[in-house]
């Protein structure tokens, strides 16, 4: 059976660019997990469900909490299409539907 691949869009990608080095190395940390055992065999607190086929990857650091929003495509592919700094407890609504956005958009 394939491996699973984690691919992050140029616009995630340039947004996981932008957070704190502990907060990448915790993106790149869930992902090789994600690739490594697939998605069925990752659970919270590194991933968490948030509906209309996206998951988030939840990412922890000093400086405060950070997710990757991603979705699985077709080919065993697991796409990550936003990544932002959480600043309040519940996922924004925004955030969620310019993931959905950029989702629709591939």
């Amino acid at each position: 059976m394939p491996a699973w691949k984690v691919e992050i869009i140029p616009v995630a990608q340039r947004e996981i660019k932008a957070l704190p080095d502990d907060m990448q190395a915790h993106f790149v940390h869930i992902a090789e997990m994600l690739e490594d055992l697939g998605p069925h065999r990752v659970s919270e607190p590194h991933i968490r469900h948030l509906g209309n086929k996206l998951w988030e990857m939840r990412l922890s650091g000093r400086d405060g909490i950070a997710r990757a929003i991603y979705f699985s495509a077709k080919g065993r592919r697991l796409m990550v299409v936003r990544a932002f700094v959480k600043k309040d407890q519940k996922t924004p609504r925004r955030e969620i539907e310019t993931a959905l956005r950029r989702m629709r958009g591939l």
